[in-house]
C-alpha cells in the first residue's frame, strides 16, 4: 500500500502552473496607474484569518482578502515593474525565480484549500487595481457561486500510469488477446506452421504492446471515473521516465472526500491487476481543483 501511494512533490504543481495554460492567458491586466499590482491566488466564500496564512509570493508582502458580499479573493500586493506582462514573461525564463514563486503560490492555495472550498487561480494571475478584483467578483458572482458549490467537499486527485516497456514486451503474449490466440494456435500446429506463427508473434509484439498500453489506460480511466464526480485526461508535455517506466497516461479526478476510500481502493486494485504487464499506477494529491474550474480560471 505504501509503495503504491507515492506522494508527488511540488515540481508537479510547477509544471501544472506553467504549462496547462499559455502565459498570456494566465496574466490578467486591468490598466490603471499605480506602482503596485495585486497578485490573486484563489477565490472563496469563506475566509481564513489573514495572520494564519503562509507567506505571500514576495517576502515583503502580506496576504489579504478582497471581498464583495459573500465572495472574497485572496491577494497580495506585488511590484508592477516585476509583474507586468512583459516583465513576468522575462522572469519566467529564470528557472530558480519561477520555482520559488510557483511553490509559494502552491503553498498558499493548498493551505486554504485544505480548510475551505476554493477556486484556485493559476500562477501569474495579476490585477493592477483592487477595483478590478471587486468588479470581477461582482460581475461573475453567480458563476463563482455555482463553481464553489460544485466543488464543495471535493478534492482533485491525480493518477499517473507508468509502463515498463521491457516488462510489457516480456508479458505481451498473455496481455494481448490477439497474441494469446496466436500462441495457442502455434501450440496446436505442425512444426513448420508453428515456426511461422512464432515469427509473426515477434513482429507484432511492439504494436500489441502499444495497443495494450492504450487499452489499459482507458480501462483505468473508465473504472476510476465511476468512483469520482468528474475526470480529465491531461496532456503529457514531456517524456517522464522513472525506475518504474515511462509515463504513458495522466489523469485528474474530482473526488468527494466521503468517497475517497473507495476511489483509492479501486486505484490500488487496478495497480495490482496490471502489475504483471509492467504497468504501475501512481496516486497523487490531494491538489486544489485546478483542472475542474478551467472555464473560469
Amino acid at each position: 500500500m505504501e509503495e503504491f501511494l507515492t506522494p508527488r512533490h511540488s515540481d508537479a504543481a510547477l509544471n501544472q502552473f506553467l504549462f496547462v495554460a499559455p502565459l498570456r492567458r494566465c496574466v490578467r491586466m486591468y490598466f490603471e496607474m499605480s506602482d503596485l499590482a495585486y497578485y490573486v491566488y484563489c477565490i472563496a466564500a469563506e475566509t481564513l484569518p489573514a495572520d494564519s496564512l503562509p507567506a505571500a509570493i514576495e517576502e515583503d508582502a502580506k496576504l489579504e482578502w478582497v471581498g464583495v458580499k459573500s465572495l472574497s479573493a485572496l491577494v497580495s500586493q506585488v511590484s508592477r515593474a516585476t509583474y507586468s506582462e512583459d516583465s513576468l514573461a522575462e522572469h519566467l525564463t529564470d528557472a530558480t525565480w519561477t520555482a520559488i514563486r510557483a511553490m509559494r503560490h502552491e503553498t498558499v492555495v493548498e493551505y486554504v484549500a485544505k480548510r475551505t472550498t476554493v477556486i484556485p487561480l493559476r500562477f501569474g494571475t495579476i490585477y493592477l487595481e483592487r477595483t478590478g478584483i471587486e468588479q470581477m467578483l461582482t460581475g461573475k458572482s453567480r458563476e463563482l457561486h455555482e463553481i464553489l458549490e460544485q466543488l464543495r467537499g471535493r478534492e482533485e486527485w491525480g493518477v499517473n500510469v507508468f509502463v515498463d516497456r521491457a516488462a510489457m514486451l516480456s508479458n505481451i503474449t498473455s496481455v494481448s488477446p490477439v497474441l494469446r490466440e496466436m500462441v495457442e494456435r502455434a501450440e496446436q500446429s505442425s512444426p513448420g506452421q508453428s515456426y511461422l506463427i512464432q515469427k509473426k508473434i515477434e513482429a507484432l509484439k511492439s504494436d500489441e504492446a502499444r495497443a495494450a498500453t492504450n487499452r489499459i489506460a482507458e480501462e483505468i480511466e473508465e473504472e476510476l471515473r465511476r468512483h469520482s464526480d468528474d475526470a480529465r485526461r491531461l496532456r503529457i508535455l514531456k517524456v517522464e521516465t522513472t525506475e518504474h517506466g515511462e509515463l504513458k497516461a495522466k489523469f485528474a479526478f474530482l473526488v468527494n472526500r466521503t468517497g475517497f476510500d473507495q476511489f483509492r481502493d479501486a486505484a490500488e486494485r487496478l495497480a495490482q491487476e496490471n502489475q504483471a504487464a509492467g504497468v504501475r499506477l501512481e496516486l497523487t494529491g490531494p491538489w486544489p481543483v485546478y483542472n475542474f474550474c478551467t472555464g473560469f480560471s
